[in-house]
């Protein structure tokens, strides 16, 4: 018969026996390090954590947040991270022309016909006065953008385009997409090209109106999943891993999308789990917003980095001589396609 003290001996050794299991468990799996934004387009890599993806892959993946795809580039470079989570810009493209080695190697977050979650908002009151009725009115208005070299820019760019106007033809600001909202609110600007949930925002607050990028660049690639050059050489095998996980996320997440709504099979799911990991607590306001596209077989659309490259050459945001086939490997995804198949939705 055991005494009290040696049943405690008993579990007590159970408890640490286990505890050394978890311990062993998690030091085989493999680490890999994702700098990110942590906003509504990285729902693949929330989604990964949540539904088991990333331990099923044999892996373990840590988030750390940083702010905008230029703050990525260095700890990519340097092996800090593995990965970076970031908006597609001129940076991407300078960065590999210093000699630093990343590869974008799939989708991340787009605007497709009928979705697009980047969007042009013209201030209320000029479209109220009939001041501004056409995309041809944007000449000599004031257009906010986050920064030069951006793909927003490029989006701008489109817009003046298919109103026979040149990207100069409207005068061009620098603010935070906080500071666009209040800038068109005060009156100092009179539009901005802005992501969700501050697309919502500005129409539900009665401070501008929308304009649907895809009715003027009906496919742009805003952001990509970019791979540093040590997780390629050294931890080939690991970053293939990954992407055959990751494509198993964007598909879930592709499963709550309809018609550019958290409106799908999976949507219940997905909202709870941004509700969870993003700085947006609010299920309701995912049922509002347009959800980002992103392949679901992982391709980047080449022909818009193509015209985005095109733009910021003209703009001369561009540094030595640099091709979007430097940048971009879909070799990633294509070998991962054979492991998946082709994506069918439910």
């Amino acid at each position: 018969m055991f005494t009290r003290r040696r049943v405690l001996q008993i579990a007590g050794a159970a408890g640490i026996a286990a505890a050394a299991g978890r311990r062993a468990q998690a030091a085989a799996l493999d680490e890999i390090k994702i700098g990110s934004p942590m906003v509504l387009s990285d729902a693949p890599f929330f989604v990964g954590e949540h539904k088991g993806y990333w331990k099923e892959a044999g892996l373990h993946v840590t988030l750390i947040n940083m702010q905008t795809g230029p703050h990525m580039i260095a700890p990519l470079g340097t092996g800090q991270i593995d990965i970076a989570a970031a908006a597609i810009s001129a940076g991407l493209y300078n960065a590999v022309a210093r000699g630093i080695r990343l590869k974008m190697v799939a989708d991340k977050g787009s605007n497709l016909p009928g979705d697009a979650y980047v969007s042009l908002l013209i201030r209320k009151e000029l479209v109220d006065s009939g001041k501004f009725k056409t995309l041809k009115d944007l000449k000599g208005l004031k257009i906010a953008e986050p920064g030069k070299g951006g793909s927003t820019g490029s989006t701008v760019n489109q817009a003046l385009i298919s109103a026979g106007l040149k990207y100069d033809d409207a005068h061009h600001v620098y603010v935070g997409f906080p500071e666009m909202l209040t800038g068109m609110q005060s009156g100092g600007i009179d539009g901005a090209i802005v992501p969700e949930p501050f697309l919502t925002y500005g129409i539900e607050k009665g401070i501008a109106v929308k304009f649907p990028a895809d009715k003027f660049y009906p496919r742009q690639t805003i952001a990509a999943v970019v791979y540093g050059d040590d997780f390629m050489k050294k931890r080939p095998e690991v970053a293939q891993r990954f992407m055959v996980a990751y494509l198993k996320a964007v598909r879930f997440y592709n499963g709550a999308i309809k018609d550019g709504h958290f409106a799908g099979p999976n949507a219940a799911e997905v909202v709870d789990i941004l509700a969870k990991d993003t700085r947006y607590k609010d299920p309701a306001l995912y049922r509002k917003v347009m959800a980002n596209g992103c392949n679901p077989n992982g391709h980047i659309y080449r022909q818009s980095l193509d015209t985005d490259l095109a733009f910021w050459r003209s703009q001369k945001f561009i540094e030595g001589k640099v091709s979007v086939d430097d940048v971009l490997d879909q070799s990633y995804v294509d070998a991962a396609l054979k492991t998946l198949g082709p994506y069918k939705a439910a």
